[in-house]
């Protein structure tokens, strides 16, 4: 039977919550032979993920297929996942997050309509869910002002993408095909690759549908997540690193097409050097600042029309304030916007 859809998990050392994210794929789908489930064990050895592994491959072998590696990163799992996939669709779920079974069924019956009347669609995008364990609150991120809902559509359709609404992972189920034309530049032993699997491939992507329900569930709130504050700054290399990937990726103004595509991957880029604008400066690492300048200047260099934008627009002037004073200011705006988006 051919596989609809292949939902990867990235493992490494995720037994503690493994089972709850595969149980939430598998409820949801009804146990359907045309979901695939391919579980990467990223070379885990602190735990018997790998076992756990292995032992949901038993059980389902239809469904479930555990691939073994040496450890690589996040990002080295993931494409693990896209060349083991018999899945029309991709979509990544993170081991200590699930999937809201109403909304996995709903996504279900769309890409299966779109298979058996031969539809190209290759992207489609759901909501996500910041759930925040510390308070029990959560955060949904939709798209419903962005994109017209229950549409195919091109990138000359989409609207505006405010700040809180970048196309995350968590967002993006990929024609398998996609992920494999051009490949996803993933280094290794690095957080924050999700970023460039959420940026390189667009261009790619010729058509888009947005499906409004909220499917992906987000966890936030363990004190060594890569997503906790003091984890990211204490990782502001890898920051740099990623920020670096996706700036080599394109010469947006040169070789996006389409206005609005290149309009969100502008800002989407912006974004990610003000994060590192503003990491660099609450980092303690003497270098920090010197390496963040470095990546400024090389932006420069690269492609001078990117630099304007993201250097002298709003965003890049408030996380570039200069004296000690300005730096204080940028601080401030950043824990501003902490509390209204609760992105982290």
């Amino acid at each position: 039977m051919q596989k609809t859809i292949t939902f990867a998990i990235p493992c490494y050392n995720s037994a503690a919550y493994m089972d709850h994210c595969i149980e939430s794929i598998l409820e949801g789908s009804d146990y359907a032979k045309d979901v695939q489930i391919v579980i990467v064990d990223d070379g885990s050895t602190k735990d018997d993920t790998a076992m756990r592994a292995d032992l949901w491959q038993a059980r389902h072998p239809d469904i479930i297929k555990a691939v073994h590696q040496e450890n690589g990163g996040h990002g080295i799992a993931v494409m693990a996942g896209v060349k083991a996939a018999d899945g029309v669709y991709y979509k990544v779920v993170d081991s200590d997050d699930w999937l809201d079974i109403f909304a996995l069924q709903k996504l279900l019956e769309t890409l299966r309509h779109f298979i058996e009347f031969d539809t190209r669609v290759d992207l489609v995008i759901t909501n996500y869910v910041y759930e925040h364990v510390e308070d029990g609150k959560q955060n949904i991120v939709d798209y419903r002002y962005a994109l017209p809902r229950g549409k195919i559509i091109t990138w000359d359709k989409i609207g505006h993408f405010n700040m809180a609404q970048n196309l995350l992972m968590h967002s993006l189920c990929y024609r398998v095909d996609i992920l494999r034309a051009g490949g996803v530049p993933m280094p290794s032993h690095t957080f924050y690759v999700d970023n460039i699997y959420a940026y390189v491939p667009l261009p790619r992507c010729k058509t888009l549908y947005y499906l409004d329900v909220d499917l992906y569930r987000y966890f936030i709130g363990r004190g060594d997540q890569s997503v906790n504050e003091s984890v990211m700054i204490s990782r502001i290399d890898q920051q740099l690193r990623i920020t670096r990937v996706m700036m080599h990726a394109y010469h947006l103004y040169d070789e996006v097409e389409s206005v609005k595509l290149r309009s969100y991957m502008v800002s989407y880029f912006t974004l990610m050097m003000a994060v590192c604008s503003v990491f660099s400066r609450l980092s303690d690492k003497p270098d920090a600042m010197d390496n963040c300048e470095e990546l400024w200047d090389e932006l420069k260099a690269y492609d001078i029309r990117m630099y304007r934008r993201a250097r002298m627009g709003a965003v890049g002037t408030a996380t570039n304030l200069p004296t000690k004073a300005g730096e204080k200011a940028t601080i401030g705006i950043y824990r501003v916007a902490q509390k209204l988006v609760k992105f982290n």
